[in-house]
């Protein structure tokens, strides 16, 4: 057991030190790319904790990021607040939207879960149409260059970005993990196993489904804020069903319930549709027969496959 925890701390830290490495090594293009993965894969990560830990499939995420891209964009757009609190208004946002939002769809359960947290983000992304005089709509707005200085450092300049992006991610990362190794996140683990049992034991399963609620919204609202900070744009269009589909794409294809998962996952889609799309105009069938092809024969991702057969003191 021992020797499988130093295992599992020397590999997530030696990809904590590759992504720092990578810094120095990438060209421009790949450069951006791996920030803006490393923003994705924040976001990964809270879906990860509802689905892959607490086993509830939610079509609805999309909100929560859009709850902090939009808290923390209309912040500092319209309100003329600093880069910091408006981060920390798009993390609460993220937050209130998933306390009321989970007090509400976790009264239901399996498919209806599934179906209630979809109309809640269709909810949220019509409502920014209807106040587009507000949002700006489906065109979005752009946070100015002024407006991205965080603490006196100026989040677009693209060394300082990757680093943001890497300080979010691993913050985030590190607290996933903590928290799952807590008896929090062992109980969260216990109830996706067996739920009745959990009852029977006497603890307060909704209680606990509503925390991993709140605690996956505000980790997915940190990731859209910090997407709106360090790109520099907030647009409806992320509010849309297709990014609640992207986190659930993610997490399945690098690993459900695997702490590197999300990572792998978003690195994996992101590149496959970047080549694709540079191959043929049809890239969207090849990446559809690639990903067709994974769920088959590696249905429980690439880096669950990997637990299953090889590594399995994997987290």
């Amino acid at each position: 057991m021992r020797r499988d925890v130093q295992k599992t701390l020397l590999l997530h830290g030696g990809v904590l030190v590759a992504l720092v490495a990578l810094q120095f090594v990438l060209p421009a293009y790949h450069h951006g790319n791996a920030a803006r993965i490393m923003v994705l894969a924040t976001y990964a990560m809270g879906y990860n904790l509802l689905f892959g830990y607490v086993g509830l499939l939610s079509l609805g995420h999309a909100i929560f990021f859009a709850a902090g891209l939009y808290g923390m964009g209309l912040a500092v757009s319209h309100l003329g607040m600093s880069a910091p609190l408006g981060l920390v208004i798009g993390v609460l946002a993220g937050g209130v939207v998933g306390a009321l939002i989970g007090a509400l769809a976790l009264r239901t359960e399996g498919v209806a879960f599934m179906i209630v947290t979809l109309m809640f983000a269709q909810a949220g992304y019509l409502t920014i149409l209807y106040f587009g005089g507000i949002t700006r709509g489906d065109e979005g707005f752009v946070i100015q260059q002024v407006d991205r200085v965080f603490f006196g450092v100026d989040l677009s300049d693209p060394f300082i970005r990757y680093y943001a992006a890497f300080t979010v991610f691993c913050i985030s990362f590190l607290s996933i993990f903590a928290l799952l190794h807590s008896p929090f996140g062992k109980t969260l683990i216990a109830i996706r196993e067996n739920q009745e049992r959990a009852v029977m034991l006497g603890y307060n399963v909704m209680r606990f489904k509503l925390l991993a609620v709140i605690f996956s919204a505000a980790l997915s609202a940190l990731a859209g804020a910090t997407y709106g900070l360090l790109f520099g744009y907030v647009g409806a269009s992320f509010a849309s069903v297709q990014y609640s589909i992207f986190p659930l794409l993610w997490v399945l294809l690098g690993g459900a319930g695997t702490a590197l998962g999300p990572l792998v996952g978003v690195f994996f889609m992101f590149y496959l549709i970047d080549i694709s799309s540079g191959m043929t105009t049809a890239y969207m069938l090849v990446a559809g027969g690639v990903l067709v092809g994974l769920t088959l024969f590696a249905p429980q991702g690439l880096m669950g496959e990997i637990r299953r057969r090889f590594w399995r003191w994997l987290p």
